[in-house]
């Protein structure tokens, strides 16, 4: 694979600094750019960001001295140096979505964090695992937008990559009903203890807009691409609860499933460890090679001790057991900001550039 010159925009927020470490040796894609805020504009990389840097690993010294360019103002100079970006930013969502057609009318092609596009109906939001084909919806909209190189591309919500990759490999025998009911790290908010005291002893019942994320967006993700657009799936019914608890990293997720036709115990075991999607097959960079990983132990998965699972990018589940008003109930665990945010934009990329996207 040839080597692409990336860049990040919105790269001084939290999934901007995750970017940012991520991307430090990537064998297929070199960092060249650096774009935020006007404020944050002529500054380098390591000024800008200041004393907000919240990542364990240290700022990559390749960006230290980066010279910060301005997301909105300075796209010209952007499409001067990269293949395609990452974007990250912190905006009002149409003020996101206008710019990141703006990168793509530039022949920008844009791996999007954000929601903005995700309802987009010719904007795909893909888990490469569960729906890569929706790539194909690409062609579609560069010709609604006019562009032969550029487009948009989202990941979906970091909530939803916690339990979605469970089910789906059970969809086969007719998943009609679920209720998951996720408890969110506060990194999801951009946060961490420091920043954020109050969460210390403390857990907050709402997330503002996430539990209708979290019931929609799994039907994108589950529909198909018919003629120039993604259509939704009618379904399963899903109703979810959304919680912020004191976690630095990790969303757990409890769920409940009900199906048209039951499997058996050993038959949801068996769909969970056999399960590999294209990134396995075509040995992507930041694919995990075991993308559902069980535990027999009662009190697993936990946050602490399994997030971090191949990479972060593994998904665990534990606790299956049947249940007295849905057929089944087990526990998922994902990082949110590594699998549920930058890894799995990451892993898109990869995907996109496997596939000829970025050519």
């Amino acid at each position: 694979m040839k080597k692409f010159n990336v860049g990040i925009i919105g790269a001084t927020g939290m999934v901007g600094q995750r970017f940012a470490t991520l991307l430090e040796n990537h064998p297929w894609f070199n960092v060249v750019c650096l774009a935020a805020s006007p404020r944050s504009a002529g500054k380098t990389y390591e000024e800008a960001v200041g004393s907000r840097w919240a990542m364990a690993n240290p700022m990559p010294e390749a960006l230290k001295n980066m010279i910060m360019l301005d997301a909105t103002a300075d796209i010209s100079k952007v499409a001067e140096k990269v293949d395609f970006v990452f974007c990250a930013v912190d905006m009002k969502k149409d003020e996101i979505k206008a710019l990141e057609e703006a990168y793509a009318k530039a022949e920008i092609p844009v791996v999007s964090n954000n929601s903005a596009h995700r309802f987009t109906d010719d904007v795909p939001m893909v888990v490469p695992e569960i729906n890569p084909e929706h790539i194909e919806v690409i062609k579609s909209q560069r010709a609604r937008l006019g562009t032969k190189r550029g487009f948009v591309a989202v990941k979906s919500n970091c909530s939803i990559q916690s339990y979605v990759p469970a089910l789906h490999p059970l969809m086969k025998y007719g998943v009609s009903k679920v209720l998951a009911c996720t408890y969110q790290a506060i990194s999801g908010a951009g946060k961490t203890f420091e920043t954020w005291p109050e969460m210390v002893d403390n857990l907050i019942p709402f997330i503002g807009g996430e539990e209708e994320k979290s019931e929609k967006e799994p039907l994108k993700v589950w529909g198909k691409v018919e003629g120039d657009v993604i259509v939704n799936a009618s379904k399963p019914e899903i109703t979810t609860q959304c919680l912020r608890v004191p976690v630095s990293d990790g969303h757990t997720a409890a769920v409940f499933v009900s199906f048209d036709q039951k499997p058996s115990k050993e038959e949801i075991l068996k769909a969970w460890k056999e399960f590999a999607g294209v990134p396995q097959e075509l040995e992507l960079p930041s694919a995990p090679k075991q993308f559902l990983n069980y535990f027999e132990e009662d009190n697993r998965p936990q946050a602490k001790l399994d997030r971090n699972l191949e990479g972060g990018m593994a998904v665990s589940i534990g606790r299956l057991r049947e249940d007295t008003q849905y057929d089944y109930k087990f526990v998922c665990l994902s990082h949110n900001t590594l699998r549920g945010a930058a890894g799995g934009a990451v892993l898109l990329a990869e995907l996109l550039a496997a596939k000829g996207y970025f050519d």
